[in-house]
């Protein structure tokens, strides 16, 4: 039997995916997980329960799109493979059903700059990407449109997804993105929420480009 590579990124994509639905940001297998690797992506299998998922199950994924051994890929491959196509800053993509980022995507709604944390995607809102069938190139190419500029955004009647420089960092933009929907439902349900203008926004994505930076520990 050929020796499994990358063993420890493999966990590492199991254990987003047990987190995802622990938390709540996920339910079933409807989410997926991906890392860049040199000549592709690592990306979840098929259907599987991540309960039951061993590392050898986790897919590679050629550039190409071609992938070999017994699991198909997530249907969702295509728009995680174009991300690292064209982001060349991204190194995890995070794909989740996410209840309240859901309920605004079937409705084709963004989430606007009703809350100054909206900058955490990159820009002054987070975009929903227009409706394409789930697993299509189509989906993919409106997913590009709407993350133009941005680490995250809506799918139309879909979910939602994100991308970071590692899969924690990932994970955690899809449940910013998460707990950004819900308040932003709650803010509607009382009335309608203040957004912040695009002059404040620029000021305000000014300063996340410091955002969580901390100095370096000198040595002892």
């Amino acid at each position: 039997m050929a020796r499994l590579t990358n063993l420890a990124l493999r966990r590492e994509i199991i254990a987003a995916c047990l987190e995802m639905n622990a938390t709540g940001l996920n339910q079933g297998t409807s989410g997926n997980v991906s890392a860049r690797i040199k000549g592709g992506m690592l990306i979840t299998p098929s259907g599987v329960p991540y309960a039951e998922m061993e590392p050898e199950q986790i897919v590679m994924v050629k550039a190409d799109g071609t992938y070999s051994g017994d699991w198909r890929p997530s249907s969702e491959w295509r728009m995680h493979r174009d991300i690292y196509v064209q982001r060349s800053e991204a190194v995890a993509v995070v794909h989740v059903h996410s209840t309240h980022a859901t309920a605004l995507s079937c409705l084709r709604q963004p989430i606007p700059a009703f809350h100054y944390m909206v900058a955490v995607a990159g820009g002054t809102d987070v975009r929903c990407a227009r409706y394409a069938q789930f697993g299509t190139q189509a989906l993919s190419d409106a997913m590009l449109e709407a993350l133009d500029g941005r680490s995250a955004c809506l799918l139309g009647n879909h979910g939602q997804i994100a991308f970071g420089p590692s899969i924690a960092k990932a994970l955690w933009l899809a449940g910013e993105i998460e707990a950004l929907a819900h308040q932003y439902v709650v803010a509607r349900g009382l009335g309608a929420p203040v957004i912040l203008d695009d002059q404040e926004m620029r000021r305000v994505l000014d300063a996340f480009k410091d955002y969580g930076r901390q100095p370096a520990r000198k040595a002892a």
